[in-house]
């Protein structure tokens, strides 16, 4: 069968986005699409290539060989194609991960960002940890997050690039009945001999565990075992509750019942947070992006780094560069 004279990108999307989730439902939600009008697209674009795409039964999606090959041009073809409406201002929306809606620093950059780029359509998504963004911003489900760059695996950050926002300065979550509370700022040494959570077990935060691990060396503090990451007020006052741990925390963490947020001291500790995009990126939403982080930076002092703040060596060079 001789190839097609021309592919419609739509059915490219469709590929894609079924090739990357295995799994149509998940893809057509991805694409805001009906699941019928997926299927349908698919199977033209395999009518179209003369080829088998995908080998599906009730249990599982799995691509072929032809998929295969055809993924690393249809990648291609479809930045290809963002790259050129951006340049004419049509981009597509721009999804962002702010991490969690309580958050203040990611939320405040993409508020600015759409002052600044009214045109463009840059899209929220909350959802904790850019150790399980960083998946999602290089299989292209992601355009951008906020989060610890130097926690990531070497791996990861060989495709992505960053951005230093915020030198943000760390806190605990106690009980309000906790002795700890007592303290207008809770002095890390204070922690010793105290189990405090820093997410462990948590498969996304982990760059977040390893900045509690590196902070707790050596202080008798130890990190408290792993649990199911708690969702919503209510759940979280309760794991509160029954462990009495305190939960490591930055300072604009938002009020949760029955509990009350100190800031660390001597040392400050500092999380480091960076604006991560995948490499070759171009939208002017991410450009938008950046100088919102850029101002907010300088306003702010975001990253001003106080004479008894601590962050780990192996994040100096990451912040330390400037845009």
């Amino acid at each position: 069968m001789p190839a097609p004279a021309h592919i419609d990108p739509r059915l490219l999307r469709a590929f894609v986005a079924v090739a990357e989730e295995l799994h149509f439902t998940r893809a057509a939600a991805r694409l805001y699409v009906a699941q019928q009008a997926l299927s349908r697209d698919v199977r033209r674009l395999e009518r179209e290539l003369g080829v088998e795409l995908f080998v599906r039964t009730t249990r599982q999606v799995t691509p072929t060989a032809d998929a295969e090959r055809l993924l690393v041009h249809a990648r291609r073809v479809l930045a290809a194609q963002d790259d050129l409406l951006a340049a004419f201002g049509q981009a597509r929306p721009l999804l962002v991960d702010v991490n969690s809606p309580g958050l203040g620093t990611g939320r405040r950059v993409l508020h600015r960002a759409r002052e600044l780029a009214p045109d463009c359509e840059l899209m929220a998504r909350y959802e904790s940890g850019l150790t399980g963004a960083a998946a999602d911003l290089l299989a292209g489900r992601l355009d951008a997050s906020f989060g610890r760059f130097a926690g990531l695996d070497a791996a990861l950050r060989s495709g992505l690039e960053q951005q230093p926002v915020r030198l943000e300065p760390m806190a605990v979550v106690l009980p309000a009945d906790h002795p700890l509370a007592a303290f207008d700022e809770v002095p890390v040494a204070a922690l010793a001999g105290e189990e405090v959570y820093g997410g462990a077990g948590n498969p996304r935060t982990r760059e977040w565990t390893d900045l509690a691990r590196r902070l707790f060396e050596g202080r008798g503090v130890r990190l408290a075992p792993p649990l199911p990451p708690a969702v919503g007020d209510e759940e979280f006052e309760r794991i509160m509750t029954k462990t009495r741990n305190p939960v490591l925390a930055v300072v604009d963490f938002p009020a949760m019942p029955g509990t009350v947020r100190r800031p660390l001291a001597d040392p400050v500790p500092l999380s480091p947070v960076s604006l991560v995009w995948r490499k070759g990126l171009v939208h002017p939403g991410l450009d938008a992006l950046r100088r919102a982080a850029a101002e907010l930076a300088r306003a702010e002092k975001w990253l001003d780094r106080p004479a008894d703040g601590w962050i780990p060596a192996s994040d100096d060079s990451v912040m330390n560069a400037r845009y």
